[in-house]
């Protein structure tokens, strides 16, 4: 297998275990074909209006200044007199599509929306404006097409802002609600003109959402603790009193509006969200109206939670009735008698209906119902696709048991026991609720067991080719051939004929057929090298032993390190204070003396990285101009030192001094651009061109310089670092020189690692182009001490991920970071960039890795063969640590390790391409400006 192939082959065998995840672990919960369950009895209101405040959090709201007034005047006064209030407990992400899903559509967010971003939805769901007989919204153009694209007929009506109001860099962000209260009012005023229009406002079943963006957008460009997203409350809070006045006065004071005022989700102290952090997953809930509670003293039952917030926020004596998200979509159901969404998991919250005993008893039958109609179809489902000698029910929800359920309950609502009807519902939903998450993980132990056979097999083969191929065991075949080829081909060719037939019965998705089928063709490889296990074998009397085992121990325990670094930043510390004791360890401090200065005081300065807060920071501009004049100091030292004229040119020499120049101009750029936020000027036009070119000219200036080593690393350093700048809040601006630093180092004391016979002098390695074709006959094999430059290679990749941030968290990402660049929300530019961050030090480290293969005259598939067997043990590793049980962030985050191991896994293939082009590559430009690549 030649390497094109080997590398195609290896990056579709890894993408099938990445997507393997999502089919394991990320399946939609959605099912389709339930009936919508009503209640006969007549609802309390006509009407529901419901507020959704935007990144709003709980504490914000009813925690009174230091002066002892409060914030929401008018809120507060609600909750004293006029309605019931708790806390709506979020999931993660706490973001605002999942957000506005739970509380509109009652389920959690199906993660495959996650690549649709914000306003398509990848599967048809049902919601509260749908089961309504008219929904008015206004607000975000992001938000509210989601919930109109997915109604049945024509009676979701939006109203939205251009997007290009929604700007972080706005005066005043407060002016998105100011619209949205305006043009409301603008609204019900044109209704008394239109008769066919006062028709349907006066009609039942309607639902009027106001969503509220301005508190949100503060928070990002502000922080929560900013006047201008504490001021942004107040006029929040002002507006939702006039609405209430205006929507009273419009229907006459008919007393059947019930009112809904609650977030998506909060913020953190740094102006982001998306994480498990309370600022982020506590969210106010107020409710007040028709049908709703009024405001009730507290008991020592009712006040049972085991936070301080109600001390802290002077509500003590007022009863709170904390609630999950998804409830929400129950209650607002309940409140104006329409159907409980098909898809919802919330479970009505008895204690804000202000109704009787039968009309609670009912709606929660009918809850209860919809959600086993969810459980029957699920449970179908899965039957229909499964052998029937082999399918299992959920044993304590069976076809009796269900029937047992609701004639009882029905019996007891009949009797007027309603206290035990709906106690009884209340089990029936817990039960459904566990059989529904058995029949949606019912696939789960066969898929994953199936992966797990691929990734070992996939593994083996990796070893046998590096056996094989590098590492000097081609030695003639004695007994190769013991195992006949064509009787094990045989034997895998039936055994995936029973597999097929086998998926077929049952009807398996296509998918199940990759995961499944991968292994046969990876396990026939493996065997079919069952030659080099005999060579092994016979080999090992003549193998260093001792020196085997040492680094088996090494490698395993810097393995162990790697997984624990994904959950405690600090052990990348302790690994780096290790490193720093390799010249010592290896005897090349003798040779090296002051290359080893250097590694030793490098190591220690990246180690200072991964202890610094990756979250909760102010933006520092000052480190950012720090990094500049380093890059810059670091620049000239090189270019004016002896190894930076060995082959340089002018017109070398001109573009290095451009890039130089480019490097003060995007440091000035950036402070620029943040003094000029502060004072509320808005992005200037010059900085945000300054950085789009810089960011375009960033990939393919390099490729106009000497393909020299030193000088060829020196362009693409300061063209990855100019961008870096830009990017740049704080002190993460000096982490990529600091990084440089280690990797030119590390490039050096690998050249003195090689053996005297056959090494390249230190004069030699500045000489080494990229360009030149490499003699073939100069290749070498592979060694044992080539595992440690592989191990080094795999654990600077996680140093230049985690060193400054953590992307499995998504509130470390600061939108500040990409003002230079744009203000205006745009989550998938704005992702972008964010990514192209994450990679930039990827890159460092990935060119670093091409220079050590190029001057170690090692071929550029046998290192990597190696980095691909580490990488892949440490993503088996995560795969078994996949949790399907306890918090949300639990489960999220060994999802996302093992995401970002098998992500980083294809990503390393894919930029291995892209830096062996950055480096070998060369745009020449002749005196007809003709392009060439040489």
């Amino acid at each position: 297998m030649n390497m094109i192939t080997f590398f195609l082959v290896g990056l579709l065998v890894h993408v099938v275990f990445f997507i393997s995840i999502f089919d394991i672990y990320f399946t939609s919960p959605l099912v389709h074909g339930m009936t919508p369950q009503h209640v006969s009895l007549p609802p309390p209101a006509k009407r529901l209006v419901l507020f959704v405040a935007d990144g709003l959090r709980a504490d914000s709201l009813f925690k009174p200044d230091i002066n002892g007034t409060t914030r929401a005047p008018y809120i507060r006064n609600i909750i004293q007199n006029r309605g019931t209030w708790g806390v709506s407990h979020t999931r993660v992400p706490t973001e605002s599509r999942p957000g506005h899903v739970a509380l509109i559509a009652g389920f959690y967010e199906d993660v495959s929306a996650v690549a649709k971003g914000w306003k398509e939805n990848p599967v048809e769901f049902d919601s509260v404006f749908n089961e309504s007989r008219h929904t008015w919204c206004w607000g975000s153009p992001d938000i509210l097409p989601m919930f109109a694209k997915g109604a049945t007929g024509d009676h979701v009506h939006t109203y939205t802002y251009p997007a290009t109001m929604e700007d972080f860099a706005s005066t005043d962000a407060s002016k998105l609600d100011t619209w949205v209260f305006d043009e409301v009012k603008v609204f019900l005023n044109s209704a008394k003109q239109n008769e066919t229009l006062l028709s349907k406002l006066h009609e039942e079943q309607n639902v009027f959402f106001l969503h509220l963006l301005g508190i949100d957008t503060n928070g990002h460009a502000h922080r929560p603790m900013s006047t201008e997203y504490l001021d942004n409350i107040g006029l929040v809070d002002a507006g939702v009193a006039e609405m209430v006045s205006v929507f009273e006065e419009f229907f006459g004071n008919d007393g059947k509006t019930a009112y809904v005022f609650t977030a998506d989700h909060g913020m953190t102290n740094w102006g982001s969200h998306g994480a498990s952090h309370p600022s982020e997953t506590l969210t106010p809930l107020v409710a007040w109206g028709a049908g709703v509670q009024t405001a009730q003293k507290a008991t020592s039952t009712s006040q049972n939670y085991d936070d301080d917030f109600l001390k802290e926020w002077g509500l003590e004596t007022y009863r709170r009735v904390d609630v999950n998200q998804a409830d929400i979509a129950a209650l607002m159901s309940s409140l104006i008698g329409v159907p409980v969404p098909l898809n919802s998991v919330g479970v009505l919250p008895l204690q804000y209906l202000n109704n009787s005993q039968h009309f609670k008893a009912e709606n929660m039958y009918a809850n209860a119902i919809q959600i086993l109609e969810q459980f029957k179809v699920k449970m179908e489902q899965k039957k229909e696709t499964t052998l029937s000698f082999l399918f299992t029910p959920y044993q304590i929800l069976t076809d009796s048991k269900q029937m047992d359920f609701m004639r009882h309950a029905r019996e007891l609502i009949q009797k007027g026991q309603f206290k035990d009807a709906i106690n009884l519902c209340d089990l029936l939903i817990s039960q459904a609720m566990e059989g529904l998450s058995y029949y949606h993980t019912y696939d789960r132990f066969f898929l994953g067991s199936s992966v797990v056979l691929g990734f070992v097999g996939w593994t083996s083969y990796v070893v046998l080719v590096i056996l094989k191929t590098h590492a000097s065991l081609r030695k003639p075949p004695i007994s190769r051939d013991k195992m006949p080829g064509r009787s094990v081909g045989k034997v895998f060719l039936c055994i995936g004929l029973l597999v097929t037939l086998f998926l077929l019965l049952q009807a398996s998705p296509f998918t199940y057929y990759i995961y499944c089928l991968l292994p046969v063709p990876v396990w026939y490889s493996v065997i079919k090298e069952f030659g080099t296990f005999v060579d092994l074998i016979r080999s090992i009397p003549s193998l260093p032993l001792s020196k085997c085992c040492g680094y088996f121990v090494l490698v395993t325990f810097g393995i162990e390190l790697l997984v624990v670094s994904f959950f405690y930043r600090a052990m990348l510390t302790l690994g780096l204070i290790t490193l720093t004791l390799w010249p010592f360890v290896s005897g090349l401090h003798r040779r090296a003396k002051s290359r080893s200065v250097s590694w030793v005081l490098s190591c220690l300065c990246l180690a200072a990285f991964p202890l610094l807060p990756v979250v909760g920071r102010e933006p520092n501009t000052n480190y950012v101009l720090c990094a500049g004049a380093l890059t810059l100091f670091n620049s000239f030292s090189y270019l004016w030192s002896s190894h930076g004229h060995v082959g340089l040119h002018k017109r070398d020499r001109r573009l290095f001094i451009g890039q130089m120049i480019q490097v003060a101009l995007c440091a000035y750029v950036l402070a620029s651009t943040h003094s000029s936020l502060q004072l509320k000027q808005g992005l200037p036009l010059f900085n945000q061109l300054i950085s789009w070119s810089t960011l375009v000219s960033s990939f393919f200036v390099p490729l106009l310089t000497s393909t020299r080593l030193f000088h060829r690393l020196l362009s693409i350093l300061l063209s990855l670092i100019c961008v870096y700048l830009l990017l740049s809040t704080g002190y993460e601006a000096l982490f990529p020189p600091a990084l440089s630093w280690l990797m030119f180092v590390w490039i050096n004391m690998e050249q003195d690692a090689m053996d005297t016979q056959g090494a390249s002098s230190t004069t030699e390695l500045h000489r080494i182009d990229f360009a030149e074709t490499i003699d073939l006959t100069k290749i070498r094999q592979l060694k044992l001490d080539d595992i440690r430059r592989s191990y080094f290679f795999v654990f600077f990749i996680i140093i230049a991920f985690f060193g400054t941030g953590n992307i499995a968290s998504i509130n470390s990402f600061d939108p500040a970071s990409v003002y230079c660049f744009l203000t205006v929300f745009n989550p998938f530019i704005m992702g972008g960039l964010l990514m192209w961050k994450v990679l930039i030090p990827f890159i460092i480290v990935m060119c670093t890795f091409e220079t050590v293969q190029v001057s170690t005259r090692l071929s550029s598939r046998s290192l990597f063969l190696i980095v691909l067997v580490i990488s892949d043990l440490m993503a088996l590793h995560f795969f078994f640590l996949v949790k399907d049980h306890g918090s949300w962030l639990d489960i999220g985050t060994s999802i996302s390790h093992y995401v970002i191991v098998m992500s980083m896994t294809i990503f390393l293939m894919l930029l291995s391409v892209m830096t062996h082009i950055l480096t070998s590559k060369r745009i020449l430009i002749g005196r007809r400006l003709k392009m060439h690549f040489k």
